[in-house]
């Protein structure tokens, strides 16, 4: 359990040491003339000068210290600024700074068993520091290696699209901002025995992998060519009921069955058609 700590202030300490420092090569210059004592006493003074100094540490803005006295945990110090603490503590450094991770580019296989590549930047610090300095080893490695497996987990607990899984009610392409959610709260637990406190994680970099990326491009352009055929279609359809209505309302012209069919298979040739059809005049009678 993280314990914080409000050492005294090391300013008065510096001046003894200073003070010490002083008195020491005064009586070792004294007592090379005078008297062996003198240089005794220059040096206890330097001896007791070290060890104030010892117990002396400056403690830079976002940083701490863990200390220990022969293996006990004290505490941590976690304000800025020069301290005094036991000179027999021994003192961890550990950054409170927030800390950007670029993963690397993992190729892995989405829900639907398709090939992927997957990377993520994460943002974070350590909340904890206790847990970051006993609880693991080296804890920015930890950080690396379930970040990693966080990755991996969400792309295996979700499609890359909905292509293959039309009810798919997240994909990782579409997810947004709930993906980026998800993939925080994975980070937080399997984090949080480190200490360490997720800040932001984002999806930088998603795509098939290589060996069927071309496939999938061409299904997605089939899937949209499809789509947009519908919507053609879907159009074309309404505008020939339309022009039928119409011709029937204002007594334009009177069709049978046979000339109805023959002009809904004009119409949606060129309503439908991919290039401009050419138009070819009838001088005849209607049925010539």
């Amino acid at each position: 359990m993280e314990k914080t700590l409000k050492p005294m202030s090391g300013y008065l300490t510096l001046v003894i040491c200073l003070a010490l420092f002083v008195a020491a090569v005064y009586f070792f210059v004294s007592g090379v003339d005078q008297s062996i004592a003198y240089v005794v006493i220059a040096m206890l003074c330097f001896l007791l000068s070290c060890f104030f100094l010892k117990g002396l540490m400056i403690i830079q803005p976002n940083h701490s210290r863990v200390l220990n006295f022969f293996g006990k945990y004290v505490g941590s110090v976690k304000e800025n600024g020069l301290f005094f603490i036991n000179p027999l503590y021994s003192s961890q450094k550990i950054s409170l700074r927030s800390e950007n991770l670029q993963g690397q580019t993992l190729k892995v296989n989405d829900k639907m068993g398709n090939p992927i590549e997957i990377a993520v930047v994460i943002v974070w610090k350590v909340g904890d520091t206790y847990k970051a300095a006993f609880d693991v080893e080296r804890y920015s490695d930890f950080v690396k290696m379930q970040s990693e497996a966080a990755v991996r987990h969400l792309a295996m607990s979700f499609p890359y699209d909905n292509l293959e899984d039309d009810h798919a009610p997240i994909t990782l392409r579409e997810g947004g901002d709930k993906i980026n959610s998800i993939l925080e709260q994975e980070l937080t637990d399997r984090l949080s025995k480190a200490g360490i406190v997720i800040q932001e994680a984002r999806i930088s970099h998603l795509a098939y992998a290589s060996e069927i990326a071309g496939a999938m491009l061409q299904r997605q352009q089939a899937t949209a060519i499809v789509a947009a055929r519908t919507k053609i279609v879907e159009g074309a359809v309404g505008m020939v009921d339309l022009a039928l209505k119409k011709l029937s309302e204002e007594n334009i012209v009177e069709l049978d069955d046979e000339r109805k069919a023959a002009m809904v298979s004009n119409l949606m040739v060129v309503l439908c058609g991919e290039k401009a059809a050419t138009p070819i005049l009838n001088a005849g009678t209607l049925y010539n």
